[in-house]
């Protein structure tokens, strides 16, 4: 058998074994209770996606099954090594990101563990990008003034911007968060809805609430809204105004026109950062061709202040069968053009 000290501390050790499988052995006892998870269930859901066994006793942890699928659990639990040490929890997602094929391709000298370099530290939780390209929107986020990401519905585009902009928010690097989205989906319009504006709003912008209510406290969140710190607001109350040290997120954009799209950007202020984001393949407008978020990526995609992001469904953190199921439409559509 051979022996592979892969992590450079005390934690954890492997020991690779002729008949293909691996025994990693993690000395810390509370660090081993963490990434199994109560009753083991981290470990069974790594089995369930893997198809690999995992056998736990004592502080071994054995491997056994397909020797491919054996060394993505060995990384896996390497990644979640780290991600417990960062934020002391692991979830659900954790588990579907560890074994991401994406993050497991140690190319170019890129393993899932680097992907904490790029960790967002929100009041209530870290976030970490669970993707190449989502490490590269995070950095994108940080570092340019306008963000354009496309993609399908799970792979963080909403959620990465608002733990973005709330960071900055708290740093006080801006002075206040406005989010945004078009009030018209599905063909219904504001004026046929029942309730007051806020009322007939509060649907469409509940994606942006639910992103803010996981990464900060409630009474929190509910005070700077109060004092005008965090704005939520349809895409039609941005006309005619300049955006000065703020943080602006149209989400799903794919719902706004190409006047819409450009309105929206040629709002941009002083220390100001915009970020556009939305899914092509869910356009809800009567004439999808209305719609301008792909034809604004073409336009603006030569602009060097401008970031364009395409995620697809390789980027898609949820259950594995999301990733499944998107995949299977994106190919749907791709052989029907």
């Amino acid at each position: 058998m051979k022996i592979n000290n892969s992590k450079k501390t005390n934690e954890v050790s492997i020991v690779y074994e002729d008949n293909g499988s691996i025994n990693v052995n993690i000395f810390n006892n509370e660090i081993l209770k963490g990434i199994a998870g109560s009753f083991d269930n981290n470990f069974r859901e790594l089995e369930k996606i893997s198809g690999s066994k995992i056998y736990f006793r004592g502080n071994f942890i054995s491997i056994k099954g397909d020797k491919a699928a054996n060394e993505k659990v060995k990384d896996a639990i390497n990644y979640l090594v780290d991600r417990f040490k960062s934020d002391k929890k692991i979830d659900k997602n954790d588990i579907i990101t560890s074994l991401n094929n994406e993050m497991n391709k140690d190319t170019q000298n890129e393993s899932p563990i680097h992907f904490l370099d790029g960790v967002i530290k929100t009041p209530k939780r870290s976030v970490i990008p669970r993707s190449k390209k989502q490490k590269d929107y995070v950095k994108a986020l940080k570092t340019n003034q306008i963000i354009m990401s496309l993609g399908p519905a799970g792979t963080g585009k909403t959620y990465l911007a608002v733990a973005v902009a709330l960071t900055m928010l708290l740093e006080k690097k801006v002075e206040r968060i406005i989010l945004s989205r078009p009030a018209v989906e599905a063909g219904e319009r504001l004026g046929f809805l029942p309730g007051d504006m806020k009322e007939k709003i509060d649907p469409y912008l509940r994606p942006l609430y639910d992103s803010l209510h996981d990464l900060y406290h409630y009474d929190k969140i509910k005070k700077k809204i109060e004092n005008g710190e965090i704005e939520i607001a349809p895409l039609a109350f941005m006309r005619g105004r300049t955006l000065k040290n703020s943080f602006a997120i149209l989400d799903e954009a794919q719902n706004a026109t190409e006047t819409q799209i450009k309105m929206f950007l040629t709002r941009i202020g002083e220390n100001s950062k915009l970020v556009v984001n939305g899914d092509p393949s869910q356009i809800d407008l009567p004439n999808k061709n209305q719609s301008g978020l792909v034809r604004a990526q073409n336009i603006l995609k030569d602009i060097k202040e401008i970031s364009v992001i395409n995620f697809d469904h390789k980027d898609v953190i949820r259950h594995p069968l999301v990733t499944k199921i998107v995949k299977a439409y994106q190919k749907n559509t791709n052989d029907k053009s």
